[in-house]
């Protein structure tokens, strides 16, 4: 007599991985969002009156809310206790809301109204090492209003990306997850290749410069994802509905009081510190990158645009390769090893040899091999990190674990976000032409996170070939719980 093994719709293949397709357009296009203005620089700051310190402190204003109203542990608790399905719609929500009032911000209407003038009137905070909030007096009213906008889309993208990959620990946990993690990633990373081949095309169209063009144009996308996100959300209430789940509340139910498990364990802080000093150096670079190219290449923002479009393009090739290794061999320890020295490697290159051949063809050479070390260190890291986590947390805990790692990751990405642009002024006295800037102090800033990274990766790697959490084990035939991980944890 054969017993029937009972199958539920993530053991079907199409199903899970067309879950994930749903997570990882929605993500595709919040990352376009985040990213829109950055290859456009000196538009806005020619348009709009943005200079370096206001362009550095609007995209550090993302994370604002994230770090110090604590939003991000909220999301997380908010994960825990109500599912994947209800914090999907909540996130596409807020960034629905935020990316609206960041379009607003840019537009001639905006420019016209008497709002304008009252923000000119409004948040003129002294521009001192105090002043942590985003505002300096100064500031065009536009850039104001901008920053809200953001900081609101900012707490919804984030919420979104713990939720997401906790939807995708729930759908192919034992299964390809890894592999399932790298194309979400590469399918959102693509969101930045689009952003600089079209972002320089779309603010240019009809030959009128119209900065808010392609922001609206990226609200409109951020709609659509909205509604993956609610199309997702009917098959992970058939999903629950098959295991016999009432919003994912299990007979363990998460209690906040279990958060003590992820903040007393010293390989979640590694893997937290890793995270940070590696995003540190990528996210506040692309948001620079295509100036600094500019500069360093005495080339147009198209062109520019086109030699960056390579690095998210290469991440999003090798990632789901990458993805699939991990889950069939493992090493993932040493993947973050080696994507650390590519990262130094890359931003090396930028800050101390690029310079030297300006307007020369060996220069492009030297930028487009740079920006593929880049891509490959990109896929090599989060491929990495990300599936680890469900190795070191218990299955309940993990909304709130991908949150507290997504809270300090935006802890470091706010400051170096404000820094970075305040670090590029005084690097530059006396500048007022942004095509004019020299990048060296500030690309040296980047090299030196990668070098912080790199010795974070070899403590972990140290780590686990003492305590044995698996992190070099394959994912599909994973030998050690995330309960036995965390008892491993407490000898240390």
């Amino acid at each position: 007599m054969t017993t029937e093994v009972k199958q539920y719709l993530n053991d079907k293949s199409w199903a899970r991985w067309t879950a994930l397709a749903l997570l990882a357009i929605a993500m595709f296009f919040g990352y376009i969002f985040v990213d829109v203005l950055s290859p456009l620089q000196s538009y806005v700051q020619t348009e709009k009156g943005w200079n370096p310190q206001t362009w550095g402190n609007f995209f550090g204003s993302e994370t604002f809310l994230n770090v110090f109203v604590f939003f991000l542990i909220f999301a997380g608790i908010i994960l825990d206790k109500m599912g994947v399905r209800f914090t999907a719609i909540l996130s596409g929500t807020v960034m629905v809301v935020g990316g609206l009032i960041n379009w607003y911000s840019l537009t001639d209407s905006f420019a016209s109204s008497s709002l304008a003038g009252w923000f000119d009137g409004i948040l003129n905070l002294p521009n001192e090492w105090w002043n942590i909030t985003p505002w300096v007096v100064g500031m065009p009213a536009s850039a104001k209003l901008a920053t809200i906008g953001f900081m609101i889309f900012g707490c919804g993208i984030e919420m979104a990306g713990i939720t997401v990959s906790r939807g995708i620990v729930k759908w192919f946990e034992g299964k390809e997850m890894a592999l399932a993690m790298g194309v979400e990633m590469a399918i959102a990373r693509l969101g930045v290749a689009v952003v600089f081949f079209g972002s320089p095309w779309i603010v240019q169209l009809g030959g009128v410069i119209d900065v808010a063009r392609p922001v609206a144009f990226a609200c409109l996308l951020v709609c659509i994802g909205l509604i993956c996100f609610i199309s997702y959300s009917f098959m992970d209430r058939k999903l629950e509905i098959e295991k016999g789940t009432n919003g994912e509340v299990k007979d363990d139910p998460f209690k906040i009081s279990d958060l003590k498990y992820i903040f007393s364990s010293l390989v979640f802080w590694i893997v937290s510190l890793l995270c940070v000093l590696y995003y540190s150096a990528i996210f506040p670079f692309q948001n620079y990158a295509g100036l600094m190219l500019q500069n360093n290449l005495g080339i147009t923002e198209e062109q520019a645009g086109l030699i960056f479009f390579v690095f998210p393009i290469g991440a999003a090739f090798v990632t789901p390769f990458l993805g699939n290794y991990l889950d069939k061999k493992g090493k993932g320890a040493t993947m973050l090893i080696f994507g650390s020295l590519l990262m130094i490697i890359c931003h090396s290159t930028f800050a101390y040899i690029l310079p030297s051949f300006k307007g020369e063809v060996v220069g492009f050479v030297i930028a487009y091999a740079a920006i593929i070390l880049l891509g490959i260190s990109f896929a090599l890291v989060p491929a990495s990190l990300w599936p680890s986590v469900p190795k070191l947390i218990q299955p309940k805990l993990l909304g709130s674990a991908y949150a507290v790692i997504f809270w300090i990751q935006n802890i470091g990405l706010y400051g170096f976000r404000k820094g970075i642009g305040s670090i590029l002024e005084s690097s530059n006295p006396g500048i007022t032409n942004p095509l004019d800037y020299d990048y060296t102090v500030t690309m040296s800033v980047f090299v030196g996170l990668g070098v912080a990274a790199f010795f974070f990766s070899l403590w972990l790697k140290a780590v686990d070939k003492k305590k044995h959490y698996g992190l070099e084990e394959p994912n599909i035939s994973e030998k050690v719980s995330a309960e036995e991980a965390q008892v491993a944890d407490a000898e240390l």
